[in-house]
């Protein structure tokens, strides 16, 4: 899909700039490179590894200590993930700049957006390693790409901020249209220095996770007496607040989950961007959605770091599925409490805000919760930069939450459309509330399906410890 989509655009940005001549192919492709190396920074997240968290296994072996780090570094470079956005601009190239430019300006074109792109790779794994051990770090990108916007601000001889940007970029491009090979050195120049930034950098947090020695201290330990009078379940529901309280992962994921609702819900309610029915709908649903699409997609990976302790008794994966299903549907409240000004705005139905939050303890829960069967990776509890958060490629998730997020929107939309809002909501909760009503019976199926894939779970949890 991403690269119809890039193709897409090609022809899109080629019929734009063929029919308007007042700038040159390449200087237009210049002026919004910021916001092409903006957008692919931030689509790394959801795929590019860093060389930390896979490299812990080969530095036990008897080689120099430098060797592994180069050596995923330079397989980062040269990997098809950094040639992605060549689907546009090989097309764009060959229908507006090669035969009006010629040849060597198309060369030097492609060549100096290689140079960046792999640029572009190198600046994100050492902001994705900064942030693994502290989300602070977050500041470093942030401020870099307020600089980069900042000409937006400037209006310059009767032209705003936008035009004043893009004419700035631009200039970069007209060097490449006259046949200079200034831009492609400096961008070179720029690798070579990220990547010896990025060496450096790895190396240090590397070794340091490696030889950490981890400073123990005495608190007082939290037993939540109140859920000692549920029995098994009750102590189950322990285990699922000190995670969150004593790891950092799990403590990490929590507090972005609940800093998303957060802004989400206060951008809603201070402007009207997100006024219109699609997105009303939309945001309520996701807004619920949150937790269970970071924290509950991952559910028994976290356990795997202890799954031999929870199969010693019969049906402790059951209890334990139940409590986490209670713990989930609870932290619901928060976004709940979070969106009521929303009603009290005028802005939503509360209609729509319960039945929506009974929808996701309900249905949206019952499709999370299979992937119980499926997730047989662990994920470390404490561990950042060696973690394999960033490399699990499970296209099950990824069908879960997309499933989860717009197939309810659109048949929520379709009943709008057809049988009106009241009906539309009151079919949303009666679906939660048969899902709520039958819980116990569809996490016992799950429990089950899980049983007869206990072994295929349990090689897959002790191999990915």
């Amino acid at each position: 899909m991403m690269v119809i989509y890039l193709m897409g655009f090609a022809v899109m940005f080629s019929l734009a700039v063929n029919s308007d001549r007042t700038t040159t192919p390449v200087e237009f492709m210049a002026s919004i490179s910021p916001f092409i190396l903006t957008i692919d920074f931030f689509f790394r997240f959801l795929a590019q590894q860093t060389p930390a968290q896979l490299i812990k296994p080969y530095m036990l072996l008897p080689i120099p200590k430098y060797t592994c780090i180069e050596s995923f570094i330079l397989s980062s470079l040269f990997t098809w993930g950094n040639l992605i956005w060549f689907c546009m601009f090989i097309p764009f190239a060959i229908m507006s700049i090669i035969f009006s430019e010629g040849l060597f300006v198309t060369i030097n074109f492609l060549l100096f957006y290689w140079l960046l792109i792999m640029t572009n790779s190198q600046w994100y794994a050492i902001v994705r390693t900064l942030i693994n051990k502290t989300l602070l770090y977050w500041m470093i990108p942030l401020l870099f790409y307020v600089l980069v916007y900042f000409p937006v601000i400037i209006d310059k001889g009767g032209k705003n901020g936008w035009e004043t940007l893009l004419d700035m970029h631009g200039l970069v491009g007209a060097y490449i249209n006259n046949g200079s090979i200034l831009p492609c050195l400096g961008a070179c120049v720029l690798l070579m220095v990220v990547v010896w930034v990025n060496r450096k950098i790895q190396y240090h947090h590397i070794y340091q996770e490696i030889s950490k020695n981890e400073k123990t201290t005495l608190h007082h330990v939290s037993r939540f007496t109140f859920l000692e009078h549920f029995g098994e379940i009750g102590q189950y529901l322990q285990i699922e607040i000190k995670s969150l309280i004593r790891n950092k992962n799990p403590r990490k994921s929590y507090i972005f989950s609940t800093a998303a609702i957060l802004v989400l819900t206060v951008v809603i309610i201070f402007t009207d961007v997100y006024d219109n029915v699609y997105m009303t709908n939309f945001w309520c649903i996701y807004n619920y959605l949150i937790y269970g699409s970071i924290m509950l997609i991952k559910i028994m990976s976290y356990e795997g770091n202890y799954i031999d302790l929870l199969m010693t008794h019969h049906e402790n994966i059951l209890k334990l599925l139940r409590a986490k299903y209670i713990f989930y549907s609870l932290i619901l409240l928060f976004p709940f409490i979070l969106m009521l000004p929303l009603v009290l705005y005028g802005k939503w139905s509360f209609f729509m805000l319960i039945s929506y939050g009974v929808f996701t303890a309900g249905f949206q829960y019952f499709v999370l919760f299979q992937m119980a069967i499926y997730n047989k990776t662990t994920l470390p509890l404490n561990a950042k930069l060696m973690s394999k958060n960033g490399i699990e490629n499970n296209y099950v998730q990824v069908v879960a939450q997309m499933g989860t997020m717009f197939v309810p929107l659109f048949l929520v939309i379709f009943i709008e459309r057809t049988l009106g809002n009241t009906v539309a909501y009151a079919i949303m909760f009666t679906i939660g509330i048969c899902f709520i009503a039958t819980h116990k019976l569809w996490l016992r199926n799950i429990y089950q399906r899980m049983m007869k894939r206990k072994y295929i779970l349990i090689e897959g949890w002790h191999s990915t410890r």
